[in-house]
Order: structure tokens, then sequence, then C-alpha cells
């Protein structure tokens, strides 16, 4: 059974709170978990002791078991010292999507004509 440590939704439209929970990977995400470990309201301050709450002895348990974080898991893990920061990249993410670079190529394009034109 592959196992995951993961968020599940709850709360109403536009006010989300979640729950960290221990689930089965096939199980959908609001669906039937194992064990609730924690909890994460993201509409509070980021520096508030009560946004993220789970419980770490628990949580390691689940490591051991083999349980692999999500990666929104693995960040408050991180924040916590339970599990070693990995190195991210995206090289991609402050690149512009294909219709605003065809944009700024037609620009420039434009301002090279007008350049010559002078």
């Amino acid at each position: 059974m592959a196992m995951k440590i993961r968020l599940a939704r709850g709360g109403s439209k536009k006010r989300p709170h979640y729950a960290i929970v221990a689930a089965d990977s096939r199980m959908p995400r609001d669906g039937r978990f194992l064990e609730k470990l924690g909890t994460y309201d993201p509409l509070l301050p980021k520096d508030s002791e009560d946004r993220v709450k789970m419980d770490v002895a628990r949580v390691q348990h689940w490591i051991a078991q083999g349980a692999q974080p999500t990666d929104r898991v693995s960040r408050f893990l991180e924040a916590a010292g339970i599990v070693a920061k990995t190195e991210r990249n995206n090289p991609k993410k402050a690149v512009p999507g294909k219709k605003a670079q065809e944009r700024a190529k037609e620009k420039a394009e434009k301002a090279a004509a007008a350049a010559d034109a002078e």
C-alpha cells in the first residue's frame, strides 16, 4: 500500500482549512484516511504558531513506515526540522508564456523596423 502524508481540505467556500493526514495514495483527497496528524490554517499569519500544528512523533512514525510526504507537507516538515531541506529549482518559473513571448518578439520587430526607417 502506497502511503502519503498529505493535506485534506475542509472548511467552507473561500475559507479553507486543511487536515494533515496519513492516507493511502489511491484514496480521494478529502476521502478516507488512516490517521489525522495535524492541521494547517492558511488564513492565519505566517508567523502564527497555530498556522501549522502536527503530532511530530506520529509523522515520524509514518515516515519510518514508508509514507511519502507531498510537496507542501514536506515544506512544513522542513520548517519543523523533521526532514532535511531539499534544494528546489524551477528555471522556467520566470519565463513568460508563449503568447507573451510572441508579443515581445513582434514589439521588438516593430521597434527595429521603426529604427531602420529613420
